[in-house]
């Protein structure tokens, strides 16, 4: 390559070598491995770069994907990161300058990031949100996110970061234009810019000469103040249509022009000396030089960070830092420490997720509960407060699952026998859950890890959806919205069940137990009411009509909270009398079901005492104390405490993935599945009473195999010259096993254990199938259904 770096190119007598565009020579032939400064810019579409490094001042695209419409930009230099925000996505995002290392930082609860900045100090990540009214701080990795300031502001845009001082600057051009500072802690907030503004724009501090620059569309002009908004000057005053993005890097001052469509700048004393760097460039946004200079700054934060738990922000002198804790988490008397968690919150699911709105802070703000798994339709949530742990169901995934609030110790409890879990309620208290299907159209119980489980109704229910207990007083209450729409109730195992609300109802939703106020509260999306009853279903009274589409309902002191598909939000009422309905979160599409927890509520005293009541599986309340009950299709013994280990009449049967059994000892005739791992297409099945074994054929593995009822022990009996094995048969007296196999047209036997095999008949077979044996006689049957049948 001629000895060049990098482009050797030809020319009459001899050659040169090149570097690409922006890049700067070191020597004749070699070029420089990065760029030491360059202006860059934000084009919605792309985000570009004019290296200063070279005279050429040509536009390189940064290659990055998916940037649908960038506008906020910043940098820092020590990690080569660039940072943007996208009003298409939602987003921020970050990458190395030369477009390598893209991620995601931010991409939750975000509207309308208009502003950006980087405080290159503590690795801390500023910015503005003129959807959400907010201004926000996290690391710079997304992580520890928090909201600095949520009051009084009304369209804020740009924003930047003085670590030198400890103050954050940022315009508003809502109803009354102006340009505030605070500590980056938020602290000591004060308007410094309010008179002569319209649409204040771009933001730039000078550290040189400590001043403030800020652009303004309306107003038309480029000008500039001390850093507290002292000895304002305009800088240009003249043809600038609509300055938007704004920036100082040694004696000049940058920025870009909607209407110009160009990148122009200026000496930022005099404002003369104008030039222009590029035009014809449409969708021009934010602008900044990426240099390798910025100033080093001394800081608390550095050390220890802080003794900060968390995040530690800097602030202006004397105190120089602050510490904060994530969103929705309140800090500790010492300063320092951030409490474990939320102590009382919502909770709601949102099909792809689910999230949590603090009540311990005087905003709301809603946080996603980070599990790592992909959630498809999550419809039902409920906490229990005790372990800090989440309950939800998926609908799509068929799924009952749980994890920590913080997202951690994820794990499924119930994976079989569900369709449409629509309904979900943790007893804390008893340490189990219970939760509606509308489609098998049940209502079951579990332990909290999902053993044990039970039917407790499955007669006359049409689509039960919302579940609601009271375990003092041993009752649980759920809606139905099926042909005939009711509100029942049952004792916790099932007993006593009465309709307790059958007329006028639509849709009955949500449901809620007012254990102070001994009422029931339910939501109808119909009707479009939130009404009340007391606990026995009389004194009906309508809280709140209309609502549009109310889903979930919950309640906690004396507030209830709904979520609403119509209006994509949640709301807040009285509880009492429905009175002084505000908005808590809004533009949140697929809402399901939400839970209002205060952790530090006492939980009442279990009704099953100390000993589980003296049951062997499950302990049930019930009104008049509790009853001892066993899993489904199991009965209890004569002693009503103890459960048989499993039951003593049912009904075997395989579906391909799955073996199940229907006993037919209980009268509910439900089918539970037979925990047996690897079940790929199960074709026949027999089972030998003696030992307690299920042996049964996969023939897409092409084995036999068997394993305890309970799912345990399961190993492969014979998984050798085995084509499609369609029949089974178990002889439980010699303790041999027959099988044949319309593949290979045989039908052999062999030991329980697979040993001593041997081919019985090889001819004269065409499609063998199921096949039977008479031990006390000596006979084997068959049938074929072969061409002669």
């Amino acid at each position: 390559n001629g000895g060049c770096t990098h482009l050797c190119l030809p020319n009459s007598k001899n050659y040169t070598c090149a570097c690409p565009t922006g890049f700067r020579k070191t020597s004749t032939h070699a070029c420089a491995h990065s760029l030491d400064k360059f202006l860059l810019f934000a084009r919605r579409m792309d985000i570009r770069r004019i290296s200063f490094d070279t005279e050429d001042l040509s536009d390189d695209v940064i290659p990055l994907a998916d940037v649908r419409s960038a506008v906020a930009l910043d940098w820092d230099a020590k990690d080569e990161y660039v940072y943007w925000t996208d009003v298409g996505t939602d987003s921020i995002s970050r990458a190395k300058w030369d477009g390598t290392g893209q991620e995601v930082v931010v991409d939750t609860s975000l509207e309308s990031p208009a502003g950006l900045a980087i405080d290159w100090v503590t690795n801390k990540l500023y910015w503005t949100d003129a959807g959400t009214d907010r201004i926000e701080v996290s690391n710079t990795d997304g992580t520890m996110r928090t909201v600095l300031i949520w009051e009084n502001l009304d369209r804020p845009r740009d924003i930047v970061v003085d670590p030198v001082g400890g103050f954050m600057y940022w315009t508003d051009w809502g109803a009354s234009p102006k340009i505030e500072r605070a500590g980056m802690d938020a602290s000591g907030r004060l308007v410094i810019i309010s008179s002569n503004l319209t649409w204040p724009n771009g933001l730039a501090i000078d550290y040189e000469s400590q001043r403030l620059y800020w652009a303004d569309a309306g107003m038309k002009t480029i000008e500039y103040a001390g850093l507290d908004g002292s000895h304002r000057r305009v800088l240009i005053g003249s043809n600038l249509p609509h300055p938007f993005g704004l920036t100082v890097y040694g004696g000049r001052i940058y920025w870009t022009d909607w209407q110009a469509k160009s990148i122009q700048s200026a000496d930022k004393r005099t404002g003369q000396d104008r030039k222009t760097l590029q035009d014809n460039l449409e969708n021009l946004m934010d602008i900044h030089v990426f240099h390798r200079h910025r100033p080093p700054v001394y800081t608390p934060c550095k050390v220890d960070n802080g003794g900060c738990s968390h995040l530690c922000l800097l602030a202006p002198l004397p105190k120089g830092y602050s510490c904060t804790c994530p969103t929705g988490i309140n800090l500790q008397p010492d300063g320092k420490t951030c409490s474990p968690g939320m102590t009382s919150f919502l909770i709601f699911a949102r099909r792809s997720d689910i999230r949590l709105v603090s009540l311990d802070i005087p905003y709301f703000a809603d946080v996603v509960v980070t599990v790592n798994i992909t959630m498809k339709n999550t419809i039902a949530v409920g906490v229990d407060p005790l372990e800090g742990k989440i309950y939800w169901s998926d609908s799509t995934l068929r799924k009952i699952s749980r994890a920590a609030l913080d997202g951690s110790q994820y794990e499924d409890i119930i994976t079989t026998g569900l369709q449409t879990t629509d309904g979900l309620a943790v007893d804390a208290i008893g340490r189990k859950v219970y939760w509606t299907d509308t489609g098998t159209n049940r209502i079951e119980v579990g332990n909290l890890d999902g053993t044990m489980r039970k039917v407790l109704v499955w007669e006359n229910l049409d689509s039960p959806r919302a579940i609601a207990l009271y375990h003092e007083m041993g009752f649980m209450y759920w809606t139905d919205w099926g042909e005939n729409a009711k509100l029942e109730r049952a004792g916790m195992d099932g007993s006593h069940r009465m309709v307790l609300i059958n007329n006028n109802l639509g849709w009955p939703n949500g449901l809620a137990v007012d254990k102070t106020g001994s009422q029931l509260l339910w939501a109808d999306a119909h009707t479009e009411r939130i009404e009340a009853a007391d606990l026995n279903g009389a004194n009906r009274r309508t809280l709140l009509s209309p609502v549009q589409h109310p889903y979930g309902l919950t309640l906690l002191d004396s507030y209830i909270y709904w979520t609403d598909w119509q209006t994509r939000s949640i709301h807040r009422a009285d509880k009492d009398t429905g009175a002084n309905v505000i908005l808590v979160r809004a533009n949140l599409p697929g809402l399901m079901d939400i839970q209002a927890v205060d952790r530090e509520h006492s939980l009442g005293a279990n009704k099953c005492g100390m000993k589980n009541g003296g049951c062997s599986h499950l302990c049930l309340p019930n009104p008049e104390g509790f009853s001892c009950a066993c899993p489904t299709g199991i009965q209890l013994k004569n002693d009503e405490q103890t459960c048989d280990p499993s039951p003593e009449t049912y009904l075997l049967f395989s579906s391909r993935g799955s073996i199940r059994r229907i006993s037919l000892d209980t009268s509910d005739h439900t089918d539970v599945h037979v925990p047996v791992p690897e079940l790929n297409n199960v074709i026949s099945l027999d089972y030998d009473s003696v030992d307690g074994k299920i042996y049964y054929t996969d023939v897409f593995l092409d084995v036999i195999r068997r394993a305890d009822l309970n799912g345990s022990h399961m190993e492969t009996v014979i998984g050798q010259g085995l084509k499609t094995t369609d029949g089974l048969a178990v002889d439980w007296v010699a303790r041999n096993l027959y099988w044949t196999d319309t593949g290979r047209n045989t039908i052999e036997v062999a030991r329980l254990d697979g040993s001593c095999r041997k081919v019985l008949i090889n001819n004269s077979l065409d499609e063998p199938r199921a096949i039977a044996v008479f031990p006390r006689k000596g006979y084997l049957f068959w049938t074929d259904w072969g061409h002669i049948a």
